[in-house]
């Protein structure tokens, strides 16, 4: 562990930073439009503009990092994101926003996939395993952090910009002295979403459905907890403890995964979602809901973010190992076109519902995801136990690469029956 992290360290020291920084802008942006009562449909648009971005960044970024390479690339995506940040407090206007932070959203997808490229480089068969979880966790925890950091100063003022666009800038000092040459990305493309979902219909159904759930509550949680009156302080609280949640769940989650049917273990996953959004609904009418709601978002965020990595791992029971890679690209793009509809439509429920119908939709893609994991599992024999891919935790704060997924290495092995 200690050598693997020795020939990454600066690498992921870049991408903490990096995360931290946009962890910190992604919780400032919504907090802000909360407190100038922006309407709730106005502020699913402007966070649903960084996940539209990100899919267009994961169809065509790939192809400005090979054209002028990584080290320019890097350079080029992490100048306009710095750039943009520091416009949303020099100009209030959501509809702006909304444009900068698609542009952001581009820009982060061609950033995570050049640091995960070198990752890749940087790790062999034996240590590529720790060095996904090295790097998953430094992702969870700069998250985090950067919710925190929306207490440092006033979120109207515009030193929180700037702290974030200091945080972004500083990401590249590590990452751009590196002696190490970018890997060829350039045959890394994404199956075909016919072809994908051929292979696997659960994978990508669980991928969008994923997406969906994240999305609306990474986009809108805190625009809802801004309309209920809590503090900037309970809102960073709020938003930290389903990271942590999300951080914390995956061992134990995936280490059942790989003992049972992987689909019984989605659909309890679901199902426990609908159950915890259900009881978080409820407690609208309790006096002083805020220490409730902390656990339940605990709780959810604990189960929600193994979603994505069931749906890949079990995509990958059925996938060629020569095709993992592509398929982990398709896998991504669903996750993110979900992510992109998610605070859209959860915006609208709010405003027809009122702010605590946010829970009301989560429950409802939950339980709907869960209906068509049941319908599956009537239409597909398991796999048994000994022959599913292992479980590998993913983090959805950035777009973990599936170049560097330790199931992906064994190149030209038998082919997987689908």
């Amino acid at each position: 562990m200690v050598q693997a992290l020795q020939s990454v360290v600066s690498l992921l020291l870049g991408a903490g930073v990096l995360i931290l920084g946009n962890g910190l802008i992604g919780i400032v942006l919504p907090v802000r439009m909360g407190l100038e009562h922006v309407p709730t449909q106005i502020s699913g648009l402007v966070m649903s503009a960084y996940y539209a971005g990100l899919v267009l960044g994961c169809l065509w970024g790939r192809g400005i990092i090979v054209r002028v390479g990584h080290i320019r690339a890097f350079a080029a995506f992490a100048a306009v994101v710095a750039a943009t940040t520091l416009i949303y407090p020099l100009w209030f206007n959501p509809v702006a926003w909304g444009v900068w932070r698609a542009i952001g959203g581009f820009c982060m997808a061609g950033l995570f996939a050049t640091i995960e490229s070198w990752l890749n480089l940087r790790s062999s068969k034996e240590t590529r395993g720790q060095i996904l979880s090295l790097y998953m966790v430094t992702s969870y925890l700069a998250s985090t952090l950067g919710q925190f950091l929306v207490n440092v100063w006033d979120v109207k003022g515009i030193e929180l910009f700037c702290l974030g666009d200091m945080l972004l800038s500083l990401s590249l000092v590590p990452v751009v002295l590196t002696r190490v040459t970018g890997p060829d990305i350039s045959h890394t493309v994404p199956l075909s979403m016919l072809r994908l979902y051929q292979i696997s219909p659960l994978g990508v159904a669980a991928s969008l459905g994923s997406g969906l759930i994240s999305g609306a509550f990474y986009g809108m949680g805190a625009v809802f907890a801004a309309a209920i009156g809590m503090s900037v302080f309970a809102i960073s609280v709020l938003m930290a403890a389903a990271m942590i949640g999300g951080l914390v769940m995956q061992w134990p989650i995936g280490w059942l995964s790989d003992r049972y049917d992987r689909r019984t273990v989605l659909l309890w996953v679901l199902i426990a979602i609908a159950t915890i959004c259900m009881i978080a609904f409820t407690i609208s009418r309790v006096p002083d809901p805020t220490r409730w709601l902390l656990v339940l978002t605990g709780l959810f965020g604990g189960v929600a973010a193994t979603v994505y990595p069931l749906a890949v791992a079990h995509a990958f029971d059925y996938v060629e190992r020569d095709q993992m890679v592509s398929a982990s690209a398709g896998m991504l793009l669903s996750w993110a076109i979900g992510a992109t509809a998610g605070p859209i439509l959860a915006s609208e429920a709010m405003a027809v519902g009122g702010v605590w119908a946010l829970f009301l939709f989560l429950a409802g893609v939950a339980g709907l995801l869960a209906v068509f994991v049941r319908y599956r599992m009537s239409r597909r024999a398991a796999r048994p136990a000994g022959e599913q891919a292992k479980f590998a935790p993913r983090g959805e704060a950035t777009v973990v690469a599936g170049a560097l997924d330790p199931r992906a290495e064994l190149q030209g092995s038998t082919p997987r029956p689908a």
